[in-house]
């Protein structure tokens, strides 16, 4: 296993890899992560429709989710939340906060097509008239309890969430193999599900998918673009704030500045 002090050091080195390679390939990687996010989003939707106890429901969906980062994970991907921790080698002085700047937002960018191709191909190819059309109203009012969050509410949610989010990328790069790394990054991802936190790329798929289906399908869900924007920028800066400067920052200041500290002695 590898210790916390040896994944930041990797996390310090990895930001210049990511940086340099092409924005074209960081784009492509990031429609994939999005995709993967999406799907996860999708099966959970699935297997939680018309569960009762909400609850039961909700751990169910905690168990399908995580396979969209267990997929970003292994196929190889580029996420927006995960990325969040390239400020480390910000802090690091390896990479210049302008080149985070950009891969934050080449990756959200791609991970938003990522995420609307899923969703439309699963209103398109009425995946989601699944349960006698119960799906497509799970869909709908997920989306619509989503558009309608108050911006504080999805702000500390977004900050939960990346959080966990973070911690779950972190905990998979203690493994050597593949199995300890699924099982490092489920339990997290698992929490913030059941806890009901924001992911701005998850939504990327939830809100659209559920926007696309009230015409689609013709279910009434008064959801509009104003709607997915106004939850999509707490969530954003919220993932930020929780992946970023929480965990990012706090584990540089942990294990990382001490020891560049007595390398400057």
């Amino acid at each position: 296993m590898h210790l916390p002090s040896e994944i930041i050091k990797l996390y310090s080195l990895m930001g210049s890899t990511k940086v340099v390679q092409p924005a074209f390939k960081t784009f492509i990687l990031a429609i994939f992560a999005g995709a993967f996010i999406a799907l996860g989003g999708l099966g959970s939707q699935i297997i939680s429709c018309g569960v009762v106890p909400v609850a039961f429901g909700r751990a169910l969906s905690g168990i399908i989710f995580p396979i969209g980062l267990a997929m970003v994970v292994i196929a190889g991907g580029e996420l927006f939340t995960g990325n969040c921790l390239l400020f480390i080698p910000v802090l690091d002085r390896q990479i210049s906060i302008t080149d985070f700047i950009k891969n934050l937002v080449i990756v959200y960018l791609g991970n938003m097509a990522g995420s609307l191709l899923i969703a439309a191909l699963a209103n398109y190819g009425h995946v989601l008239s699944l349960y006698n059309g119960e799906l497509v109203k799970t869909v709908v009012t997920t989306a619509a309890v989503k558009a309608n969050l108050p911006f504080t509410d999805a702000f500390f949610k977004g900050i939960l969430c990346n959080i966990l989010v973070c911690i779950a990328v972190w905990a998979s790069q203690a493994a050597e193999e593949l199995s300890g790394r699924i099982i490092a990054l489920y339990l997290p991802i698992f929490l913030f599900v059941v806890c009901g936190f924001e992911h701005s790329v998850a939504n990327m798929y939830f809100i659209p998918a559920g926007m696309m289906a009230q015409y689609v399908y013709g279910v009434g869900g008064h959801i509009s673009i104003t709607g997915f924007l106004w939850n999509l920028l707490p969530v954003t800066l919220g993932n930020l704030v929780g992946g970023s400067v929480l965990v990012g920052g706090g584990y540089y200041f942990a294990y990382l500045k001490s020891v560049r500290g007595y390398e400057d002695d």
